[in-house]
């Protein structure tokens, strides 16, 4: 079982930097595709952000992020991977509560997009982008 700890968020201006962590912890953790997701407001679903393969193959972004995030996974670490969300250019809309999610199926081939793809979640972590 993959267990998933956020950290990193906080309160930016816009046009700042910020990157969140999650730890990744369990057995197989290296085996999972893993993502960032986003939820912008309590009553939205979670949104797509970016999502990494595992053996860091594959990366994807949402268009509203791409050239402003980076994901990246540091998989020294079998049993413990850490998964980093590099935000740069921060904007007001990318004020959200932020998610590490893992896909329980070991070596998925498909890199999913949708958060019901998705079987372990973190407690996810505040961002909040001031204008």
């Amino acid at each position: 079982q993959v267990t998933l700890v956020e950290s990193g968020g906080g309160l930016v201006q816009t046009g700042d930097s910020l990157r969140l962590s999650c730890e990744a912890s369990g057995p197989t953790v290296s085996r999972k595709n893993m993502a960032w997701f986003r939820r912008q407001a309590p009553e939205k679903d979670r949104q797509f952000v970016a999502g990494v393969s595992y053996g860091n193959r594959t990366t994807r972004y949402s268009d509203s992020v791409k050239g402003r995030f980076t994901i990246s996974r540091d998989m020294t670490d079998n049993t413990k991977n850490l998964l980093h969300l590099q935000m740069n250019y921060l904007a007001p809309e990318d004020t959200a509560v932020y998610f590490c999610a893992a896909d329980d199926t070991s070596w998925r081939a498909a890199l999913f997009t949708t958060a019901n793809e998705y079987d372990v979640w973190g407690q996810g972590t505040q961002v909040t982008v001031s204008s």
